[in-house]
């Protein structure tokens, strides 16, 4: 029995059949609530002070339902600054926590996440790679596209090796992401010794993770790859939930469990090296977030991965709301505050986990 099969029992055990439905519209309700409430101050909130009403007053104008168009600098603050660095944040959260949710399905793993197969490392060896050597063949998108590129190369690599016979056991994906993973954390930092001082200083700055580079363009630029993987993922779901069962009986159960494997490592590297390579390495939405969720409502999938994706991008707006505000004038580093924040929540999983379990085995 693998553990995520432990957990999802004792969360079963500890939310009663009738009350996982409930629960989980109720906490779908509460997220959505959160977000509408969490997106007008986000968007108000900052050096240059913007009321709500005002801000709701411009979205209106702007749609055509009445309200009033704002002076010249609040109006361009609002919406080439704010609300694309909000949208930004949204699907870079949304991104994460669902290729989260998937990650711990495919793997059995509640502490699995995006990192796992190597994405996230991989895409920062393609922007670090990037920096360092000036690269500029395709201008201002260059740092994305080979972030993008190198990221989904490294799961497609970490996939091929880890194949044998035609099929791909869990616990060898997983050493083969962790020898990827230290293979690309050399050539990182291979990189960073080649750089010079101004690209050294670009290269912390991105490994860290930031929205501080929001545009629209950068948002158009995430969009199909996050719009893509939101909406296949939930179409998984039910796949999900018999794997959770064992290979055996999910095969025994009619599912294609080699088949459903690839196709969703490919939707979490569809969506991490999107997010990954227009803001940098985050840490620990895709990991706490699904794993909350799972606490709250039962391990079902149909509502565990959407619900995931709502929370991550509540989740991550919240956090950046944070850390720009919290140090003002100065910013933190988004990627930094996460870490601060979900560390100490992977040490209390794996000592509840324990306690659970009664040891580690």
């Amino acid at each position: 029995m693998t553990v995520l099969e432990k957990t999802e029992q004792e969360a079963a055990a500890e939310v009663p059949p009738r009350r996982r439905r409930t629960t989980g519209w109720l906490l779908t309700v509460g997220m959505a609530v959160g977000l509408l409430v969490l997106v007008p101050v986000a968007a108000g909130i900052g050096a240059y002070p913007i009321p709500v009403a005002d801000v709701l007053a411009s979205v209106q104008h702007k749609v055509g339902l009445g309200g009033h168009e704002l002076d010249r600098v609040a109006e361009s603050v609002l919406w080439n600054v704010r609300f694309p660095r909000i949208v930004l944040a949204l699907l870079v959260g949304a991104s994460l926590g669902c290729a989260g949710a998937l990650m711990q399905g495919v793997f059995g793993n509640p502490l699995a996440e995006p990192g796992t197969i190597g994405v996230s490392v991989g895409a920062a060896v393609g922007a670090v790679a990037s920096i360092s050597l000036g690269l500029s063949f395709f201008g201002n998108w260059t740092l994305p596209a080979m972030a993008f590129a190198a990221g989904l190369g490294t799961v497609l690599l970490v996939y091929g090796m880890s194949r044998s016979g035609g099929r791909t056991e869990v616990v060898t994906l997983i050493l083969t992401g962790i020898a990827v993973n230290a293979f690309c954390g050399a050539l990182v930092g291979l990189f960073i010794f080649l750089a010079d001082t101004a690209a050294v200083n670009q290269i912390t700055f991105w490994q860290l993770g930031s929205l501080s580079q929001a545009t629209w363009e950068r948002v158009l630029a995430v969009l199909p790859c996050a719009a893509i993987g939101l909406l296949l993922a939930p179409l998984y779901s039910r796949r999900l939930d018999l794997l959770a069962l064992g290979d055996r009986p999910a095969r025994h159960l009619g599912v294609d469990v080699e088949r459903l494997r690839i196709v969703l490592i490919l939707v979490v590297a569809l969506l991490t090296a999107a997010a990954v390579s227009v803001a940098g390495v985050i840490g620990f939405v895709g990991l706490v977030v699904p794993h909350l969720l799972r606490m709250a409502a039962g391990p079902g999938h149909r509502f565990l991965v959407p619900g995931s994706a709502l929370g991550g991008a509540v989740v991550l707006l919240g956090a950046d709301l944070a850390a720009r505000t919290m140090a003002a004038p100065a910013e933190l580093p988004l990627g930094v505050l996460t870490a601060l924040l979900g560390s100490p929540f992977f040490f209390w999983l794996l000592r509840r986990t324990r306690r659970k379990q009664g040891g580690w085995a």
